[in-house]
């Protein structure tokens, strides 16, 4: 059995919203940069609220950002 991994498009859509920065996403969402980082980078699985956060920045469906494979 394969295990399975939270994986996710915020790096493409930080970059696609006008280069938004860890740091800036961070502040939008109340976290800290380096939370958005490991969750960026797949070490961190967020919290469902916090998953929520994300995609309402960018204006996104929660299975457009993060997705269970």
């Amino acid at each position: 059995m394969t295990d399975k991994v939270v994986h996710n498009n915020i790096k493409m859509l930080r970059l696609k919203h006008g280069g938004l920065s860890q740091a800036a996403l961070a502040e939008k969402i109340g976290a800290t940069r380096q939370t958005v980082n490991a969750i960026e980078a797949a070490k961190y699985a967020p919290s469902l609220e916090l998953a929520f956060k994300i995609a309402d920045v960018f204006g996104e469906p929660l299975e457009s950002v993060f997705e269970y494979r």
